[in-house]
């Protein structure tokens, strides 16, 4: 097996790496895991509770450590939060790891898919698309440096968008 067996996808929130993930997975027969998901299963707390009690320093540190587990199981497709490229390991071990897609969407398209998400921590503010905006601005080159691929989920539909991800794969699944 190689690295390139799991792919990992990242991007700002509402670009559809949960959607696109857990389809992909299907279509190639592999497993599918959303890194927020299994941090709720596993502490039986929602991702907002944990940024509550225990800052977004606190969920970071335990995204990590997940994402170093998650990132060695073979044929996995592999939904990060939004901000697990905000850690240098996190960065190094996706990219070591498989093949990351990072998918793309203009802000707008993203605060429409957000707008009724309460689980959103980040954005519990007074302008939420005002702060949408500035952590896709400080995330953007990090998305960048760290994709092998990039998917614009703005103008592609679901199935459009995996049919790109498998045509662009450096293996045959």
């Amino acid at each position: 097996m190689t690295a390139a067996e799991r792919i990992f996808l990242v991007g700002p929130m509402g670009a559809g790496k949960t959607t696109i993930g857990s389809q992909l997975a299907r279509a190639l027969k592999y497993e599918f895991v959303d890194c927020d998901h299994e941090i709720e299963k596993r502490t039986g707390a929602k991702v907002a509770l944990i940024f509550e009690i225990e800052g977004e320093t606190g969920f970071r540190e335990r995204e990590t450590r997940l994402i170093d587990e998650l990132t060695q199981r073979p044929r996995i497709v592999l939904a990060t939060g939004g901000g697990a490229v905000l850690a240098a390991d996190n960065r190094r071990w996706l990219a070591e790891r498989g093949l990351v897609v990072y998918l793309k969407s203009p802000v707008e398209k993203l605060v429409e898919r957000v707008r009724y998400d309460t689980n959103r921590p980040l954005l519990r503010t007074a302008d939420p698309e005002g702060t949408l905006r500035a952590i896709v601005a400080q995330r953007e080159p990090l998305y960048q440096e760290v994709a092998d691929l990039t998917i614009d989920t703005g103008r592609l539909s679901v199935k459009q968008a995996i049919k790109r991800i498998t045509s662009n794969l450096p293996w045959t699944p």
